[in-house]
C-alpha cells in the first residue's frame, strides 16, 4: 500500500507558492498607467468604428532638428527675398499708375466731350421775358439756362 499512496498538497501551499516576492511586485507593474504593451491585442472598439486607427500623442512623434545652413546662405536667401519683394513692390506700384492714368484719361476725354457738346449746341437768346410767360408747359421744359459770355466768344 505504500507503494500506491500518493502525496497530498494543501490548497494553501499551492498559493503561498504562486504569490510573488517584493522584487516581483516592482517589476511587474508598468510606470506609466497609459502605456501599453504593443503586443496586446486590441478587442472590437465600443463605437463599433472598427475604421478609426489609435491615436498617438502629439508628444509622441520623433522630431527631427533641420538642416543648419551656414551664415553666407542665410544672408544671400534674406537678399534674395528683399530683391523679390521690392520687385513685387515695383509691379504693384507700376499697375495702381496705369490704371490712375486710365482714370485720368477718361475724364478728361469726358471733359471735353462736354466741351465739344456745349459749342455744337444751337442757341437761341431769348430776350423779350414776356415770351416765357406766355410759353406751355411743355416748351418750358426744353429751355435751359446757359452763360452768355461763353456763347459769344464762340
Amino acid at each position: 500500500m505504500s507503494e500506491n499512496t500518493t502525496k497530498i498538497i494543501r490548497m494553501e501551499d499551492i498559493l503561498d507558492n504562486l504569490k510573488p516576492t517584493a522584487d516581483d511586485k516592482k517589476d511587474s507593474k508598468p510606470k506609466n498607467k497609459n502605456v501599453q504593451d504593443p503586443g496586446v491585442i486590441k478587442g472590437k472598439p465600443k463605437s463599433g468604428r472598427f475604421w478609426k486607427s489609435e491615436k498617438t500623442k502629439f508628444s509622441s512623434i520623433i522630431k527631427t532638428k533641420g538642416l543648419k545652413s551656414s551664415f553666407e546662405k542665410k544672408q544671400a536667401l534674406r537678399e534674395k527675398l528683399l530683391r523679390v519683394k521690392e520687385a513685387s513692390r515695383e509691379r504693384i506700384a507700376q499697375k495702381k499708375q496705369e490704371v490712375e492714368e486710365r482714370k485720368q484719361r477718361r475724364r478728361e476725354n469726358l471733359k471735353r466731350q462736354e466741351e465739344n457738346r456745349q459749342k455744337a449746341e444751337i442757341v437761341q437768346v431769348i430776350t423779350n421775358t414776356k415770351k416765357l410767360k406766355r410759353m406751355k408747359k411743355k416748351q418750358l421744359r426744353y429751355i435751359e439756362k446757359r452763360d452768355t459770355t461763353v456763347v459769344s466768344k464762340q
